[in-house]
């Protein structure tokens, strides 16, 4: 999709077994994550790239600065008021937030980074690393206040890591997949919404990104079958799939118009599907 880095990820269930396949045979190894996905190896050094290591919210967000104007107006979401009982969920739900805090900061809506602090702290907590993010928040809620846009993404960027840490100390890697996931659906979301706004071949490149694609599309379905199983994500990974060969583009093939309006639509799919919850815990 974008010109992005992936942040490594972690997170696992407390008796959370072996990373297990729905499939009579587990597949081949996954595809590597997208080189500019991955984020500076001193920063992430504490988890080094593992089975834990998964794309960087903050650097998938990074190539939308090319991309603005961002429709904001056509894809304002609200939280919920109740969080949800299942720690997927959760999980891909926190990644819809960390990506609503840095379109948050990218459109300079800086007015709503209180509620979103607040929204990160409850989501935190529930799967484990409130006491992590809570110092994370306060910082959000003073930078926004001094308008100091570098300070937020570096607060949401640092969010996303103490995140990870505590979700390695559970071993759920999982987790840490799924957070990837939300936050990359969601920019999508709004990435293929803005250049289905305002087409040029140029901009449609960012999001012709067949290789993340096909990373999320194999990481869904590598997902322990109580997830995999779920309706919602064996249709998300068919979508995935499918998705991979919309957004392949031959020798010089350029994007269309028609092209990006069906990755559009496949994105607004996506985040429906995605935020569709299981009520058990």
């Amino acid at each position: 999709m974008f010109r992005i880095l992936p942040i490594a990820l972690a997170a696992s269930v407390l008796t959370c077994p072996p990373l297990s396949f729905s499939q009579d045979e587990a597949p081949a190894e996954p595809p590597a994550i997208p080189a500019d996905l991955l984020d500076d190896p001193h920063v992430r050094e504490e988890l080094a790239i593992n089975e834990f290591t998964a794309p960087s919210i903050a650097r998938i967000f990074d190539s939308l600065e090319s991309l603005a104007p961002l429709p904001m107006a056509d894809y304002t979401r609200e939280t919920p008021e109740r969080m949800p009982l299942n720690r997927a969920d959760l999980a891909v739900e926190l990644g819809f937030l960390i990506a609503d805090g840095f379109l948050i900061v990218q459109v300079g809506e800086l007015g709503k980074v209180e509620g979103l602090a607040s929204q990160l702290t409850r989501y935190a907590k529930a799967l484990g690393a409130g006491e992590r993010v809570n110092r994370h928040a306060a910082s959000l809620l003073e930078s926004a206040k001094n308008q100091e846009v570098d300070q937020l993404k570096k607060e949401l960027a640092a969010t996303q890591k103490d995140v990870e840490l505590e979700l390695v100390t559970l071993r759920d890697a999982d987790l840490a997949h799924l957070i990837s996931l939300g936050g990359w659906i969601r920019a999508l979301q709004v990435a293929s919404g803005a250049v289905d706004k305002q087409f040029s071949e140029e901009r449609g490149r960012e999001v012709m990104r067949e290789d993340i694609a096909d990373y999320y599309a194999s990481i869904v379905g590598s997902l322990e079958p109580r997830i995999a199983e779920r309706p919602n994500y064996v249709e998300m990974r068919n979508l995935l799939s499918g998705m991979r060969n919309e957004m392949l583009l031959k020798e010089g093939e350029a994007p269309t118009p028609k092209r990006i309006a069906g990755i559009k639509a496949q994105a607004n799919t996506l985040a429906e599907l995605a935020l569709k919850r299981e009520e058990s815990p």
